[in-house]
């Protein structure tokens, strides 16, 4: 997938703030280096200029999401500005860096995203970036918010008040995914699952709902996702004689369901699901490049992306390229409750507008764009901003407390095609 001009001059933007970050440390003395980033990152704090930065897949297994991510940030500053920018200044380009599914790669991008002196950080995407990655930024008393990471373990994360995520929690997909296995007629189940946060997350929520609803979890196996060798896995899929099975990984999951295909464990003899890491338009050529059809049948839950027709025009029409929009409503709305919380605060400063961010979505007059909230935040009124991924009403947390889940399925072609969304809410 190719990426747009707006990626390809926030990524050179990030490399000069490299080189300039990697000069300020030769003079940092006994700092070991870092103390240069850590003054430029002070310095902006509270300058009146709201500047934000990304840490975003641009390679890796989770690339694809970086395009409809970076465009939707993009897309979400260039509104603002057209509606007359934060404390009426313009938001600068953005300054971005890859988090490329490396834990190494994504702390340093952090390092020199920071070094550039921005005031809030979107991403990372995956759940396991970010938790490589949230100290340095919250340490460092920065804004970081993801629209895509959704494992439950940010929930209660001492993140000093700095980290929001827009992505609902795993805690509210999991029993719609359960839901969904149920609904077709299923009723002995075998989990598999990356071995990390993410994965452990959305299989224990979804092993917790099928299991109150009465249905049998035959197998609630975790695995490595840099094996080479999933054998092992599909052969203990297959020694439970499940009904269904539902894969929760990344691109590493194509390399399950090529095995479950060889071992006559395709959709079109058990149910086989997935979840939002395995929701790509090119799932089904991924996994049967010469007959994508094997892949027709096959369902998943995801995050809402595709439910707010203005938006996805408006975005598309921004980026006539894109071709994939899973979490773009997200980090769109990322980019607004920060932009809104700063001109609530009447400060771009994050220590300042972070405590803000949490009221802008509820309790308040219901608004739906950064130039209608603006405007009645000017006017002295509390706002609720309901985003174009869904209301958001975030908890204490910085998280929605409710979401809109959308089912997919692949038809005969191996197209990717939206079932319908559910609503699920967190229970008191």
């Amino acid at each position: 997938m190719r990426f747009s001009t707006g990626l390809r001059t926030a990524a050179t933007v990030a490399i000069t703030a490299l080189m300039l970050a990697a000069c300020g440390g030769d003079e940092g003395g006994d700092d070991g280096g870092n103390g240069g980033a850590g003054q430029q990152a002070d310095a902006a704090k509270g300058n009146g200029v709201l500047e934000f930065g990304y840490v975003l897949p641009e390679t890796g297994e989770l690339a694809y999401l970086g395009p409809p991510q970076v465009e939707a940030l993009n897309y979400a500053v260039s509104q603002i500005n057209d509606a007359g920018g934060v404390l009426e200044k313009p938001i600068p380009d953005v300054v971005g860096r890859d988090e490329a599914a490396q834990e190494a790669v994504a702390t340093q991008s952090a390092d020199q995203v920071l070094g550039a002196g921005v005031d809030a950080i979107i991403g990372a995407a995956a759940s396991g970036m970010s938790l490589a990655i949230i100290d340095k930024i919250t340490g460092a008393q920065v804004a970081q918010c993801s629209g895509s990471n959704t494992a439950p373990t940010f929930t209660d994360y001492d993140d000093g008040g700095y980290y929001f995520r827009t992505a609902p929690s795993d805690v509210l997909q999991g029993p719609v995914l359960a839901n969904t296995i149920i609904g077709d007629g299923r009723s002995n189940v075998a989990l598999v699952a990356r071995a990390d946060d993410y994965g452990r997350g959305l299989m224990d929520a979804t092993k917790k709902s099928l299991e109150d609803s009465g249905a049998t979890v035959a197998l609630a196996e975790t695995y490595d996702p840099k094996s080479t060798n999933f054998a092992p896995v599909i052969q203990k899929i297959s020694n439970t004689n499940p009904d269904a099975v539902a894969v929760i990984g990344f691109e590493e999951g194509t390399q399950i369901l090529q095995g479950m295909l060889e071992a006559d464990l395709g959709p079109d003899k058990i149910g086989v699901y997935g979840a939002d890491g395995l929701r790509n338009t090119d799932l089904a050529s991924l996994v049967s490049k010469d007959d994508p059809g094997r892949l027709s049948g096959m369902k998943g839950t995801a995050p809402a992306s595709v439910d707010n027709e203005e938006f996805v025009s408006g975005l598309q029409k921004f980026a006539p390229d894109l071709a994939e929009l899973q979490f773009a409503p997200q980090v769109f709305d990322c980019v607004n409750i920060i932009a809104l919380a700063a001109e609530q605060a009447k400060s771009d400063d994050p220590r300042e507008f972070a405590p803000e961010i949490v009221s802008v979505t509820k309790d308040g007059e219901k608004c739906g764009s950064f130039e209608e909230c603006k405007q009645l935040i000017a006017d002295g009124k509390d706002i609720d901003y309901d985003g174009v991924s869904g209301p958001l009403d975030f908890v204490d947390a910085g998280e929605p407390g409710q979401a809109s889940i959308e089912v997919y399925t692949y038809n005969d072609q191996g197209k990717l095609e939206t079932v319908g969304t559910e609503q699920s809410k967190l229970q008191n």
